[in-house]
């Protein structure tokens, strides 16, 4: 049998143990507050750890207009998030726990370590510090009728009676780091929208020969350009199709391309640093019995994947005497994404609307959401973390002032 709740006591659930949820709980313990942390997963920041495994980029240290029309359509609601907890504060932030940082020549900003396992550590040893306490192997399964919190762990349900909560239980992409999106059934009359792959990459249906031959090969100094946007960067073709940074930048329009019309076209440029015309020159001049191969590693110093997708392209149908505009402006039909399994992050998530300033829910006082839960999405860069972190930051702070306002008062949120 579940516990039996008692009227809420003064302190605080945090429901997610990734950099949201975190940030949550030390802004509440800060400022005074019992914080206790549950975490479905054996442990805290599996996904965080793992968008360090590359190099953990922090946030991005353009200015910030520019960093805030990132959000799109979730700018207007995100800005008093990020405005309070900007970029320059999130590396104060890293720095004060012993992690120096450091800008790179695209902007974006990393810890000098490179990866997030010391940043977390120091992070971890900072709550302990302050008090909070971290359950792990608790799943939430939602509210019971007097707005308690139930859980399975591994002893049974369990329920809780905190004065106020703050959910950050992420989006639904990397689902086998602890982010599934199931708590969308525990919150049954709000709108949420349907969550589907944020940066994510592409299916197209290569020749087996190419796919054999260049599954998991890198794209280098190209430019992909789809709808008049053009993002230089780099891709990787796996046996699937593509995906990478230049695409993951361009996914969103991608990604409703497909939805409207059943499949996107975007163009390739495999040299973006040589004109067209003299592309033009170079391939015009005598071949002298070399193979096309030869001429296109000689004259335009093409890689073989970069090769390949020219040759893919002409025994597709493709005009040889297009070879310079295909060079330029190579198609790509991308028939679908490849799934919120394998994105980096997800669109979707519950309305912006559902909450006031604070980002409490208006159905529900004394109960704040914070991260990947809200429907908002940006490109890699930072931006991801930035939000997920400021909105954590502003969710605390929001609970701590709860908790100011209503010490000691019965009933539960």
């Amino acid at each position: 049998m579940p516990d039996t709740p008692t009227p809420a006591e003064d302190w605080v659930a945090i429901l997610g143990g990734g950099p949201a949820g975190l940030m949550a709980a030390e802004t509440i313990a800060a400022a005074g507050h019992r914080a206790v942390v549950f975490e479905r997963m054996p442990s805290v920041g599996r996904k965080f750890l793992m968008a360090g495994r590359g190099g953990l980029n922090l946030t991005h240290s353009e200015p910030l207009p520019s960093f805030l029309r990132r959000y799109g359509s979730a700018e207007q609601r995100l800005s008093p998030s990020i405005e309070a907890f900007p970029p320059a504060a999130l590396t104060a932030w890293c720095e004060g726990l012993g992690q120096p940082t450091f800008t790179g020549s695209s902007g974006r900003v990393f810890p000098q370590a490179m990866k997030a396992s010391p940043l977390l550590r120091a992070w971890l040893e900072r709550l302990r510090g302050l008090g909070v306490e971290i359950r792990t192997r608790h799943a939430w399964q939602g509210f019971t009728a007097d707005g308690g919190l139930r859980f399975i762990t591994p002893a049974g349900e369990v329920v809780h009676a905190p004065r106020a909560v703050v959910l950050a239980l992420g989006g639904a992409s990397w689902p086998r780091l602890g982010s599934d999106g199931a708590w969308t059934q525990a919150l049954p009359g709000l709108a949420i929208t349907p969550f589907q792959p944020s940066n994510c990459g592409f299916r197209i249906a290569w020749s087996t020969v190419f796919r054999a031959r260049f599954a998991g090969t890198p794209l280098k100094r190209i430019a992909l350009a789809f709808e008049g946007q053009v993002v230089r960067g780099e891709a990787m073709i796996s046996a699937e199709g593509i995906e990478g940074g230049a695409v993951y930048a361009l996914s969103a329009a991608l990604r409703e391309a497909i939805t409207a019309r059943g499949e996107a076209v975007a163009q390739l440029d495999l040299r973006p640093d040589m004109p067209a015309g003299e592309v033009a020159r170079r391939l015009a001049e005598p071949r002298r019995g070399q193979s096309l191969a030869n001429v296109l590693r000689k004259a335009l110093t093409l890689p073989p994947v970069a090769i390949g997708l020219l040759q893919e392209a002409l025994h597709g149908g493709a005009a040889p005497e297009k070879l310079p505009a295909l060079v330029k402006a190579l198609p790509l039909r991308l028939q679908s994404s490849l799934g919120l399994e394998r994105a980096i992050s997800s669109a979707g998530g519950l309305a912006l609307v559902e909450l006031d300033e604070r980002l409490m829910l208006w159905a529900r006082p004394g109960v704040f959401v914070a991260g990947e839960m809200l429907d908002w999405e940006a490109p890699t860069g930072g931006y991801l973390l930035q939000a997920c972190f400021a909105t954590g930051r502003r969710a605390g702070e929001g609970a701590a002032a709860w908790m100011a306002d209503h010490r000691g008062e019965p009933g539960t949120p």
